[in-house]
């Protein structure tokens, strides 16, 4: 039979049986000790303090020389070339990719299939297949004229002339994510209810503004996170037009190495540039990924500095009340 004095002695009743800060009589609430968890986050620190001294303490990465040409023109020519055409890509792909979606989502079987097939082929073919492809398209067509079929031709251009590295690059990323843009695309539309489009073909709309004002605002809060890693990964993609002799951030890096021999110094202010752009782009996203939430919840998720302001408040909180508990003892005695 357990007595109160029993119970009196154990630790979990020592605990609730003391008195709050005011003196009163009320249980005090002990927080659960993760101890597990704060072990796991300690040795997660401490491995992570082990690899950025080897890395800052490692005479091979030679920083002296990463600084140096961290900011040269010829890198941040090569990085300029890079971001115009992540975003030149990225434009283009999605244009083609949205029609490529809203053909598939057709009810005519020709559009349908059409648009199948060209998602089918593109994502089925590795990219540098296809840049090189392009690359060589003269092989195939030294000319392409426009004309009527069958008949004569009004307007003819040599492909030499006419497709470049740079071009070839565009057109080549273009048609590539723009296949995957569709399927970004399509999905997004189909994660909208199909009661919202029942609700406007009810109120009169037509199919076209259903889609712009009713389904594609929606969608977005599904298309908007993947289209972002699209972004990142088109801007680290972008790499492999170095192939074709583009003067992107990776060939300009490339062709500095070459004269000084310095292969891992160069290689890491390319890192760098890629970290920060895609650090850049992570924080655009998040804020974007923000914006259009506004309809799916009652309240917005803070940003990271509304968090931080946060905690800071309430460590604040925690230390003055700590600091008045302290004091009235002293004050009673």
């Amino acid at each position: 039979m357990v007595t109160p004095s029993d119970v009196a002695s154990t630790p979990d009743a020592k605990s609730l049986e003391r008195t709050d800060a005011t003196g009163s009589d009320l249980p005090r609430i002990v927080p659960r000790r993760h101890v597990g968890r704060w072990a796991v986050a300690a040795a997660a620190l401490l491995v992570l303090a082990m690899v950025l001294n080897s890395v800052a303490r490692n005479q091979a990465f030679q920083w002296a020389v990463v600084g140096r040409y961290f900011t040269t023109a010829a890198v941040l020519d090569g990085l300029l070339l890079t971001l115009w055409l992540t975003g030149a890509v990225m434009v283009l792909g999605f244009l083609l990719g949205t029609l490529l979606a809203v053909l598939r989502l057709s009810d005519n079987p020709i559009l349908r299939t059409l648009s199948w097939g060209y998602v089918w082929i593109f994502r089925s073919t590795p990219l540098l297949v296809q840049l090189l492809f392009w690359f060589n398209i003269g092989a195939l067509y030294p000319t392409l004229g426009l004309g009527l079929p069958f008949g004569p031709q009004f307007v003819t251009v040599k492909t030499v002339n006419l497709l470049g590295p740079a071009l070839t690059a565009v057109i080549g990323l273009t048609l590539h994510e723009a296949a995957y843009a569709a399927e970004v695309v399509r999905g997004g539309v189909l994660s909208v209810d199909s009661g919202q489009t029942e609700a406007a073909q009810a109120l009169g709309l037509s199919r076209r503004r259903t889609l712009r004002r009713v389904v594609i605002p929606q969608a977005m809060r599904s298309i908007v996170p993947t289209a972002g890693n699209m972004l990142i990964g088109t801007l680290k993609g972008t790499s492999i037009v170095s192939v074709l002799a583009v003067h992107d951030l990776l060939y300009s890096v490339q062709l500095i190495y070459n004269q000084t021999y310095q292969v891992l110094p160069l290689l890491m202010v390319a890192t760098l540039w890629y970290i920060v752009v895609t650090s850049v782009l992570s924080a655009g996203q998040y804020y974007v990924e923000r914006y259009y939430a506004r309809g799916n919840s009652r309240t917005l998720p803070p940003t990271p500095v509304q968090r931080l302001r946060a905690r800071l408040a309430a460590a604040l909180t925690r230390l003055s009340a700590a600091t008045a508990a302290d004091a009235r003892p002293r004050e009673r005695g």
